[in-house]
């Protein structure tokens, strides 16, 4: 029970700590000269989901940290 808590609690955490990385990386995918005069390869609908990346990686880390503690608690009768 503790070891699944304590699993959940350092996937949030290093999830959490990648998230500028990752942050960086999509908008460098957006924008690769960092030049905003200059029209990227990335445009319309395409622009759109590569931009909701992030978000979709937060809510990911935050699912999978959550679900292990969850599984600690249920081996715990607490849930």
């Amino acid at each position: 029970m503790l070891g699944n808590l304590i699993g959940g609690f350092i996937t949030i955490l290093i999830g959490v700590t990648l998230a500028p990385t990752v942050a960086n990386q999509i908008q460098a995918a957006k924008d690769p000269d960092s030049n905003a005069s200059t029209p990227s390869n990335i445009t319309g609908s395409s622009a759109s989901i590569i931009g909701l990346t992030t978000l979709f990686y937060c809510l990911a880390v935050a699912g999978a940290g959550i679900g292990i503690a969850v599984v600690g608690l249920k081996q715990g009768g607490v849930m």
